[in-house]
């Protein structure tokens, strides 16, 4: 009887400690659409789409497609190159996934960076389909100075996943 209750026990420690969350990624890939509030002069008002898919394990994003709506003269119509990581977590009881999000745009001696956590919910444990899923946080533009008045500047964001 007091080896099944250490048995007991050690499956207990090893489940978590009755934590309900496990890794989940390939449900956050589609289309996402941001928008940026804030920042200064022509470092300011960017928005932008992208297309991508997310890796298991460490996140990374695999980008297919990538749009600025609004992107004034601090970036070029083409040329950039846009990068980032998606780390995700689904709680396996109410099917809430949260996770961290980054996304560098680079080009020339320009980079805008986001920083943030996601939301969202999955269609079951380790689903294929998130809704409403959603990220925010901050957004900080390293500027070269060039063109003129592209120089350093932050806001904050917001990024929805549209399919």
């Amino acid at each position: 009887m007091k080896q099944v209750a250490i048995l007991l026990l050690g499956a207990l420690l090893l489940n978590g400690c009755g934590t309900n969350s496990t890794a989940t990624q390939t449900a956050a890939g589609g289309l996402w659409s941001a928008q940026m509030l804030g920042g200064d002069g022509a470092a300011s008002g960017f928005s932008f789409t992208t297309q991508f898919s997310v890796s298991g394990g460490g996140g990374a994003l695999s980008i297919s497609s990538f749009q600025f709506l609004t992107a004034g003269q601090c970036f070029p119509v083409n040329g950039e190159t846009p990068t980032g990581s998606m780390v995700l977590i689904e709680n396996t009881t109410t099917y809430q996934v949260t996770g961290t999000f980054t996304f560098t745009v680079q080009s020339g001696g320009n980079a805008l960076t986001l920083n943030g956590t996601v939301t969202g919910t999955e269609n079951g444990l380790n689903g294929t389909t998130l809704s409403g899923a959603m990220a925010t946080g901050t957004w900080e533009f390293a500027g070269s100075g060039s063109p003129a008045g592209c120089t350093n500047t932050s806001g904050s964001f917001t990024m929805t996943q549209t399919s």
